[in-house]
């Protein structure tokens, strides 16, 4: 883990540098559910002091990627079934409409990055590399986003990535899925394509649906082992 200053956050208060490095690596995985935010071990890894520490968790409370447990201090949220659907519940019907505008709304372009973004999946399937495959599912329900050319419902997608990024983690490592998720990506791609709104939101949804069935399963193994 790391401070990084990328473009757009190089002025902001330490305090959100800070809380975007934690949210980074709890969202992939690099603190794992339930453990413990030590803020003087925090404070030293990343060079910074123990204030900027402490008001980045706050932060990260309020997003619920975080807890406080009285008398042990704040730990990395768990990851919980009624998180999972209350997230995908609200990601379905985003999504759902996503595809249905794009395939009213997609042009040219929109047509050739889509149907990059989907080959791009693959290749980083291939790749066997969780973090890609992750980047690479982002990036082409982004493009599906953006086709819509809705902006208010861009905004909205945006905010809620970040909520649903620990899930997309977790499904990705499951590698059984990966030959019917690169599936369900091309035909979501060759329904809007085709401008077949009923299938798109069909397999749309399905493919959420997915998601959670894998992702719950993962969680009663984890908890039984």
């Amino acid at each position: 883990m790391e401070l990084k200053y990328d473009e757009g956050n190089e002025y902001l208060p330490l305090r959100d540098v800070v809380f975007r490095a934690l949210r980074r690596a709890i969202v992939t995985g690099e603190f794992s559910p339930g453990e413990r935010l030590m803020e003087i071990k925090l404070a030293d890894k990343l060079g910074v002091s123990r204030t900027p520490v402490r008001e980045a968790i706050r932060m990260l409370e309020l997003e619920g990627l975080v807890v406080m447990i009285p008398r042990k201090g704040a730990e990395v949220a768990r990851i919980t079934e009624k998180d999972l659907r209350d997230a995908l519940e609200v990601r379905t019907a985003i999504e759902e409409l996503s595809v249905e505008l794009a395939c009213n709304r997609i042009d040219d372009e929109g047509r050739e990055k889509l149907k990059q973004a989907c080959i791009e999946f693959k290749e980083a399937i291939n790749t066997k590399h969780v973090q890609k495959i992750v980047d690479g599912d982002v990036k082409f329900h982004e493009v599906i986003f953006e086709i819509t050319k809705n902006q208010r419902l861009i905004s909205i997608a945006h905010n809620l990535r970040e909520q649903v990024y620990r899930y997309r983690v977790e499904y990705v490592k499951d590698f059984s899925y990966h030959d019917v998720l690169v599936e369900e990506h091309y035909d979501i791609t060759n329904a809007i394509l085709t401008n077949d709104v009923k299938t798109a939101k069909e397999i749309m949804r399905k493919h959420l649906y997915n998601q959670e069935l894998i992702v719950i399963r993962n969680l009663k193994d984890t908890l039984s082992s």
